[in-house]
């Protein structure tokens, strides 16, 4: 069966990037382009690993992470923050948070998919 990815991007271009790479390496995915469904589709889907923009409108990756783990359910779900933030402090902030791993935008293919493959 294959694993399920959880992707929260509201870039269109970004997300169709995520979703179709993740695709092609049999994965399952569930595409969330507003951050407010995020935890409601996170409880549905029941996903192995979530995909997280951390720059979003209405709600932050950050904020969504914070609430993920507060969740039972959900807790041990690893999350993948993905942002163009590049600033060390910004990145420590995330982990505290909760992410299990961080990759900066503009993304490498490979690191993407390597940084997946490690946390599944």
């Amino acid at each position: 069966m294959a694993k399920k990815v959880l992707v929260v991007e509201d870039n269109e271009l970004n997300l169709k990037l995520f979703c179709d790479l993740l695709r092609v390496h049999d994965f399952a995915v569930e595409p969330v382009r507003d951050g407010r469904e995020a935890v409601a589709r996170a409880q549905a889907f029941a996903p192995d690993l979530i995909v997280m923009d951390i720059q979003m409108p209405w709600v932050t990756g950050y904020e969504l992470i914070v609430a993920l783990k507060a969740d039972a359910a959900l807790a041990v779900v690893p999350v993948m923050a993905v942002t163009a933030y590049a600033g060390r402090d910004d990145e420590e902030r995330i982990r505290a948070a909760g992410a299990a791993a961080y990759v900066s935008k503009p993304i490498s293919l490979v690191r993407f998919m390597e940084t997946v493959r490690g946390l599944v």
